[in-house]
């Protein structure tokens, strides 16, 4: 008798050495956390107890598998000491687990689906390299946005292949299985799908902290969502006199009339009679210095019956943005015409029509002459410097200009 029928009992299950365990154990994670078939209704129990019936086949592969990966990446010298501190840490854990053939299914599975860079599992969208290493939404968008920074070309940091959003693609085998692995609420300590987590967390939870009706008028209360009843119900705010009440009353007016002034600003901006706009794609190029830097610059446009330029920068041009965690984007409007009078204007940029970058209003406004043909550079006001990031990491930056002439 061989000694794959040995490790079998001499079942006609066991197969070769290794076949049947691999394909058991791959089938039984993934099979489960896609939700494929009569499998998917049985849950994280179904997973581990596949996962244990597998033996000492794939799950032990798969843990080291992904100690090993672990381990690379807490040697590899470009990585950050708080990276290679939490790679080596989580490398001995799954070796640790691999070695010994204990552990649940879930914990095995950490190592192996976790993103490459920040070592956690994605809470989003998975992407791939073309070689299947992983790769979180937030980190694949952070790699090709330092790239762009730094004028190289953005690399896999497990193999150096080259990504891209061409290249790369998402893998939706490990989105679904990862929603289905149990995670701890913040709260109450219970374990839940991830795809059910966020919900229970914001809305079901009995431990979540919320806040008392009464914070409007200035009650400062934080608890538990089971003590908010008895809270209210012995909330002094209520009976607050009204004198008492105004100078919050005031702080809320202050703040609401900040915003009024604003959509006031832009629906009078809308009376004018000249009133033009244009789709803009900022495109990347390089400075002559000696250390290049990035900046973006349109084409030349025509609105208004003039014709202009926007150029943007990154960081206010600082030296090694690509080393700074906040990033900001800086714009300004140069006319490339002649006026015979100077030409007053309000503008401001938005979002196009096809992107998803979130930019707050503001409204700027300049007088152009021929002496002073372009603008100070402004804040392009984006949310953060991960609605930066996503700028950054694409092709082109596609905006919207409104330019509004104000007549005397």
């Amino acid at each position: 008798m061989s000694g794959a029928e040995e490790a079998g009992g001499g079942g006609p299950a066991a197969g070769p050495a290794g076949a049947v365990p691999a394909g058991a154990g791959v089938g039984a994670g993934v099979g489960v956390g896609v939700g494929a078939g009569p499998g998917a209704a049985a849950g994280p129990a179904a997973a581990a107890a596949l996962g244990e019936a597998a033996g000492p086949g794939l799950p032990d592969e798969a843990g080291l598998a992904g100690a090993r990966q672990l381990q690379e990446a807490a040697g590899d010298p470009d990585a950050p000491p708080k990276k290679r501190l939490r790679a080596a840490e989580a490398a001995e854990a799954a070796a640790a687990a691999a070695a010994a053939g204990s552990g649940k299914l879930e914990e095995r599975l950490y190592s192996v689906l976790c993103c490459t860079v920040c070592l956690d599992l994605p809470k989003a969208s998975v992407y791939q390299c073309t070689n299947g290493h992983l790769m979180c939404a937030g980190c694949f968008i952070h790699l090709l946005a330092d790239a762009r920074l730094k004028e190289e070309q953005a690399t896999c940091p497990n193999c150096r292949c080259e990504i891209s959003k061409s290249l790369c693609c998402r893998n939706l085998a490990v989105e679904k299985a990862v929603s289905e692995l149990p995670s701890e609420c913040g709260f109450c300590l219970r374990q839940f799908p991830r795809s059910l987590l966020e919900r229970h967390q914001k809305e079901e939870c009995q431990d979540r902290v919320t806040q008392c009706k009464y914070k409007r008028i200035g009650c400062p209360w934080h608890g538990p969502f089971h003590e908010l009843t008895v809270h209210e119900a012995a909330c002094a705010h209520p009976t607050k006199t009204g004198n008492e009440l105004m100078e919050i009353l005031d702080e809320m007016d202050q703040s609401h009339r900040k915003e009024m002034q604003l959509y006031n600003s832009i629906f009078s901006l809308l009376s004018f009679e000249k009133i033009g706009y244009t789709e803009v794609q900022f495109r990347p190029y390089r400075t002559d210095d000696f250390i290049t830097r990035l900046y973006y610059e349109t084409p030349r446009f025509t609105v208004l019956n003039q014709t202009w330029v926007l150029k943007a920068r990154v960081n206010d041009s600082e030296r090694n943005p690509n080393l700074s965690c906040k990033r900001t984007l800086s714009f300004q409007l140069l006319l490339k015409s002649k006026v015979t009078a100077p030409l007053e204007c309000s503008f401001l940029l938005l979002k196009g029509p096809y992107d998803d970058v979130k930019i707050s209003p503001v409204i700027y406004h300049f007088v152009f002459t021929n002496e002073s043909n372009e603008t100070d550079y402004v804040p392009l006001p984006i949310v953060d410097s991960v609605e930066c990031n996503k700028l950054l990491a694409a092709k082109n930056i596609n905006l919207r200009l409104f330019l509004f002439q104000i007549q005397k």
